[in-house]
């Protein structure tokens, strides 16, 4: 898994395998929780394989506000970084192989790594981009139409729409299942 980055950044041998070592591969199946809402995350996840979303509950309602796949690193950022509860859930939606460090773990070696303009600007790359992701959701709730949020998640995202189940999906865009169905339908026809 972690071969495809080791040409990427100038560490010896020695420290390369210590910070591998910090990771712990598990296997787990579709609907396992790895982060309880109202719980402080002690954990980060690389996907090596799968899906995962990120989603709370309003009043007694799932609402999905992310979904991370291959290559991508999860958990609730907030509460990792500062010991406060997470508001999100976070679950497998596919049987997912997973890479975790715990905090303790990754905290060292973030503070290791700051001298190292390579690993420090990835690690800010990465906490812009999910940065970056809020931003548009939020934006696009606001300002476009569910139809308009389902086409564009068709052309930024299509792996979403493949690989994730419908009601997730109408969760993510704010709409009910039957609301995406109909939506579907509408665009299916203009295709035609």
């Amino acid at each position: 898994m972690f071969e495809q980055f080791r040409n990427k950044f100038q560490l010896d041998d020695d420290k390369w395998n210590e910070y591998i070592g910090c990771f712990h591969r598990i296997e787990v199946p579709a609907k396992t929780m790895l982060l309880n809402e109202g719980e402080v995350s002690k954990k980060m996840f690389l996907i090596e394989k799968g899906g995962i979303r990120a989603w709370f509950n309003n009043d007694s309602k799932d609402i999905t506000s992310q979904f991370f796949f291959e290559n991508e690193t999860v958990g609730s950022i907030e509460s990792f970084r500062k010991n406060i509860p997470s508001q999100t859930n976070i679950e497998t939606i596919e049987p997912s192989v997973l890479w975790w460090v715990h905090k303790t773990d990754l905290n060292r070696i973030i503070e290791e790594i700051k001298e190292i303009p390579q690993l420090r600007d990835m690690l800010i790359d990465k906490i812009f981009e999910r940065t970056f992701d809020y931003m548009n959701y939020f934006f696009s709730m606001v300002k476009n139409t569910p139809q308009e949020r389902y086409i564009n998640l068709l052309k930024e995202r299509p792996e979403i729409i493949k690989r994730v189940p419908q009601h997730y999906i109408a969760s993510y865009l704010g709409i009910s299942s039957v609301h995406l169905s109909r939506i579907k339908s509408i665009l299916a026809k203009k295709r035609i």
